[in-house]
């Protein structure tokens, strides 16, 4: 079992996400407000914090969220649960792992800091499917 450390959100798609500390899960959505919400298979972006700190051990000055991820987690391996896998997040939200990491097609600012970029390798995507709300401190667990 993990813990949610910060719960991101951005107006625009292409930009970094602020930690609004709160923020509401919709079915077949993502997070209510973020501009990488909608009917498809990466609604919602996830990143461990264990990944952020590698960043930060290369001298980046990065913080959750920088990485246009929706919920930066501390104590799962994200990228070692296979799609399919369900996670728990807080008290009623769902959702199913649908894709780990991603193509980088655009060269981000943090690639150009460091040199390497964490979230096509070691973020993953789920599908929301069932709803509710999602705080800070909130619990994260597999639950297939």
């Amino acid at each position: 079992m993990g813990k949610i450390v910060a719960v991101c959100t951005s107006e625009r798609k292409g930009m970094r996400k602020k930690n609004v500390g709160t923020g509401v899960l919709k079915v077949n959505f993502g997070i209510e407000g973020d501009a990488h919400g909608g009917d498809w298979h990466r609604q919602v972006s996830l990143l461990a914090l264990e990944s952020i700190k590698k960043m930060q051990e290369k001298g980046l000055d990065v913080h959750p969220g920088d990485f246009a991820e929706n919920l930066t987690t501390e104590g799962i391996d994200l990228v070692s649960l296979p799609v399919g896998t369900k996670l728990k997040i807080g008290e009623g939200g769902l959702g199913e792992v649908t894709q780990i990491g991603k193509e980088c097609h655009t060269k981000c600012a943090i690639y150009y800091q460091a040199g390497d970029c964490v979230m096509p390798k070691e973020g993953i995507f789920i599908k929301v499917l069932e709803g509710g709300p999602v705080h800070v401190g909130d619990k994260i667990e597999v639950f297939s």
